[in-house]
């Protein structure tokens, strides 16, 4: 016995399928009989029925009370022929126009911006700082990166780093959190400048990446990722310019 999933797997879309099958067994039927058979209201059965007629698999007969009748079944082989041309059509067409969507896609580089909510999000953003063919350049906040994702965290997360021998340069405000990061920088492939805290503290981390910025934000608990170019190189030259001002105060505190 045919049925309704064997239907829908020709195309058929599960309402169809049953309304199909119910006038098969029914034989010409008005929408109500059709519609109590197949246990749907008759507002969507006159839809259905009327997909069904367009694609040549109902007919509709009486003038006084229209009945509908089911076609020939192999009117079936037709409608599944039929969708197999206007696909392949479609697939022509498409293969015609690639060339030209594709000179569209690549003349006009779009930057890219993805966002994470929450804790989860947060790490899965940090994962895929560990993408990164050259170095990291960071901004960071030590005391209040632990408090938001844990520091077995974060101590998984700099061997996984220094495994993948990504090395990372880091600037930081002069907190507990930072000095007890700074104490591992060997090991942990990283290079990093402390700043004065009653001066330049913020609250947030900026990794920047590859052709990325990823931008964590501790007390609001989300981050986003940007991947463009020209965004990513304009905040390396903005790092390397914080970084020699730190270098500075560095010297300029230990005189």
């Amino acid at each position: 016995m045919v049925t309704h999933k064997q239907l829908i797997k020709l195309g058929f879309s599960p309402k169809e399928a049953g309304v199909y099958l119910t006038l098969l067994e029914l034989g010409p039927s008005t929408a109500a009989e059709i519609a109590r058979k197949a246990g749907i209201n008759r507002t969507t059965s006159y839809d259905i029925l009327e997909s069904l007629a367009g694609n040549g698999l109902v007919i509709l007969t009486g003038s006084k009370i229209q009945k509908y009748s089911a076609e020939n079944p192999e009117k079936v082989l037709k409608f599944l022929e039929d969708n197999i041309k206007q696909a392949q059509n479609r697939l022509n067409e498409a293969q015609m126009l690639l060339p030209e969507l594709l000179s569209l896609f690549s003349t006009k580089e779009k930057p890219k911006i993805r966002f994470y909510d929450g804790t989860d999000g947060m790490k899965e953003a940090f994962e895929d700082t560990l993408t990164a063919k050259d170095e990291i350049l960071a901004f960071a906040v030590g005391a209040d990166m632990f408090k938001s994702l844990g520091r077995d965290y974060f101590k998984n997360y700099f061997k996984k780093r220094a495994e993948k021998n990504i090395k990372v340069r880091v600037i930081a405000p002069d907190d507990p959190g930072s000095r007890d990061v700074v104490l591992n920088d060997k090991k942990e492939l990283r290079m990093s400048l402390l700043v004065p805290k009653d001066k330049f503290y913020f609250s947030i981390e900026m990794n920047i990446y590859n052709n990325k910025i990823m931008i964590a934000s501790w007390k609001e608990k989300f981050a986003i990722i940007i991947e463009s170019e020209e965004i990513s190189g304009a905040q390396r030259k903005i790092f390397e310019l914080a970084w020699e001002g730190a270098k500075r105060l560095q010297a300029w505190n230990s005189l």
